[in-house]
């Protein structure tokens, strides 16, 4: 029987998110000229936290950092690389974890690069499966990129903070999306705060929402302020 990951050997977990009024985190809504105060209101708390990691799925940080591009393991091809984890960078003190199982993204250096310093110059760990090629293993190293294994098949999120707390010494993660790494993180249990900017408007049918699971989890209300110019921004603590 898998133990439940416990506070005392993972990072504290907080799931920031922006969404519409009807609970939803993607969609061309969040384009809207009226969300543009909660977008950067988003990006504000979220530099406010002051995490030392930030983590997204393999889609979410296509959307926002590789813009879709995949490795080239063509000149990796016949490496024989060790399934074992990698610090690239054994000083970076401020992190970019993408859940990538299959280690899809096509990294162009080892830190994340934007205009936006809550993310700009972020080192990049990727949380892979043990089936990742071993092409794909030597092209992380020559990027520079860290990497850890959790789970053979599929990501076993409680492994995965476990390590990234006792390799890399992460304390606080801000959980970023998309639904499915976040409806990933809530079946494990290891939400342990909600930060949520709501942004007025609602949003279309089949735009994602926080959590693609059924799962039912208690939260308590800790903090709700209306920002500038009418967003909302809520915090929760898990109850358990």
């Amino acid at each position: 029987m898998k133990e439940r990951s416990t506070i005392q050997d993972r990072p504290f977990v907080v799931c920031h998110m922006s969404m519409s009024l009807d609970g939803k985190v993607t969609g061309d809504f969040l384009r809207l000229p009226r969300c543009r105060a909660a977008t950067q209101a988003y990006y504000r708390i979220h530099r406010d936290y002051g995490a030392s990691a930030f983590a997204c799925g393999r889609v979410t940080m296509e959307e926002s950092f590789t813009g879709g591009v995949r490795p080239d393991l063509s000149r990796f091809d016949g490496s024989v690389v060790l399934p074992m984890d990698h610090v690239a960078d054994e000083n970076a003190s401020f992190f970019a974890v993408a859940f990538d199982r299959h280690g899809s993204l096509g990294w162009k250096g080892s830190c994340i690069e934007d205009e936006d310093p809550g993310y700009d110059g972020a080192h990049i760990v990727e949380v892979l499966c043990e089936s990742v090629p071993q092409a794909c293993l030597a092209c992380l190293q020559e990027k520079g990129v860290s990497y850890i294994f959790a789970g053979k098949d599929d990501i076993d999120i409680a492994l995965a903070l476990h390590k990234l707390k006792s390799i890399f010494g992460i304390r606080r993660l801000l959980l970023e999306g998309g639904s499915l790494l976040n409806g990933a993180f809530l079946r494990a249990d290891v939400v342990d705060e909600l930060s949520l900017v709501m942004m007025p408007v609602t949003a279309s049918a089949g735009d994602k929402s926080l959590f693609d699971s059924g799962v039912t989890a208690e939260f308590r209300l800790e903090d709700a302020q209306t920002l500038d110019e009418g967003e909302v921004w809520l915090r929760y603590r898990r109850t358990r």
